[in-house]
C-alpha cells in the first residue's frame, strides 16, 4: 500500500510542467522568428499535442482499474511530461531568438527511446 501511495504522489508532481501551449503564450509575438515557417509548425503541433493529451482518459480510469495500474499511469503520466518539455523547447528554439530558459536547457536524446539489447 505505501509503494502504491508513493507512485501517485510522485505521478502528481510529475504533471506539473506547463503545457506547450502556456509556453507559447509567454513567447514575444514581435520576435523576428514568430511569423517563420517553423514556429507555426512548431505552434501547430503543440497544440495538436495539448488537444490529444486533453481526449485521454486521466486519472479516474487508473482508480476503476485498481492499485496495480497506478505505476502504468504514472509512467504514462511521466511520459506525457517529457512530451511537454520536448515540444516547449521545439518552440522556444523555432519561435524566439532568446536563449534558452533554465528548465529547457537539456539534450533531448536523454528522452529518446533505449535500445534494448535481448539475450
Amino acid at each position: 500500500m505505501r509503494i502504491a501511495v508513493v507512485l501517485a504522489l510522485s505521478a502528481a508532481l510529475v504533471g506539473c510542467v506547463t503545457s506547450p501551449v502556456a509556453y507559447q503564450a509567454k513567447l514575444s509575438e514581435q520576435d523576428p522568428k514568430w511569423t517563420s515557417p517553423e514556429c507555426q509548425q512548431a505552434r501547430i503541433a503543440a497544440s495538436d499535442y495539448d488537444s490529444r493529451e486533453k481526449e485521454h482518459p486521466g486519472w479516474g480510469f487508473g482508480v476503476l482499474l485498481g492499485p496495480y495500474s497506478m505505476g502504468m499511469m504514472a509512467a504514462v503520466k511521466q511520459h506525457e511530461q517529457q512530451q511537454r518539455r520536448l515540444l516547449a523547447r521545439q518552440v522556444h528554439l523555432q519561435c524566439s531568438s532568446q536563449p534558452l530558459p533554465k528548465e529547457l536547457d537539456f539534450d533531448p536524446a536523454t528522452y529518446a527511446p533505449k535500445k534494448t539489447h535481448y539475450p
